[in-house]
């Protein structure tokens, strides 16, 4: 028997009831971002590959995490992995996997995320969609699952660069770096694999 409410559970219906109501009570509150959000996340936004000594704090990190979690994946899948590389041993760490024209842009950010994606992802679904557990379905075909991560890892990778602006940093994403060296140096030994990287920051705009 299911530990989790079904479909026809009181406690499902109110739960139901309660999203369905926060949501109501957002519209309420704000229909729509003015001109001004819209060209801070994307229309006047713009990729930057220098960065000014200021630092970004791990609640801060986390406060991004936090904001990136909550965007839409398939069956609330999430199957994304970040890996925020902010000290000077880790940047070491990832400095022989990036292009030599990259390296720098890497070293200078304060916040460099390895964006990736778990092809196992599917190990959590009984959590994160208790009402229809699917996870068979990825288990027994690993290239299914394969693009499944990838896919949606790809989309929670977009929420990090539009959240990053949205509260106030500066971004970059990269994809001058080889895959295979980062998941031998970062993912060894795990069903994790890297799709591009993201530096973020306070942009230096005299480089």
């Amino acid at each position: 028997m299911s530990a989790h409410p079904q479909h026809g559970d009181s406690a499902s219906e109110a739960e139901r009831a309660e999203a369905q109501q926060s949501v109501r009570d957002m519209r309420a509150r704000l229909r729509r971002l003015d001109d001004d959000g819209l060209d801070l996340i994307l229309r006047q936004a713009r990729s930057h590959y220098a960065w000014r000594d200021e630092p970004i704090s791990e609640a801060e990190i986390r406060t991004l995490y936090d904001a990136v979690k909550m965007g839409p994946t398939s069956m609330n899948g999430c199957p994304a992995r970040f890996v925020f590389v902010t000290s000077k041993a880790s940047k070491e760490r990832l400095a022989p996997c990036v292009n030599p024209g990259n390296a720098a842009k890497m070293m200078s950010a304060p916040v460099t995320a390895i964006v990736a994606h778990d092809v196992e992802f599917w190990r959590h679904l009984a959590a994160l969609h208790p009402h229809d557990d699917r996870s068979a379905m990825f288990a027994n075909d690993p290239a299914k699952a394969e693009t499944a991560a990838f896919r949606n890892a790809t989309l929670q990778g977009a929420y990090l660069i539009i959240a990053a602006r949205g509260l106030g940093y500066d971004v970059g994403a990269m994809s001058g770096f080889s895959n295979a060296k980062v998941d031998a140096e970062f993912f060894a030994g795990t069903s994790w694999r890297s799709n591009f990287l993201c530096n973020i920051g306070y942009a230096d705009e005299t480089a």
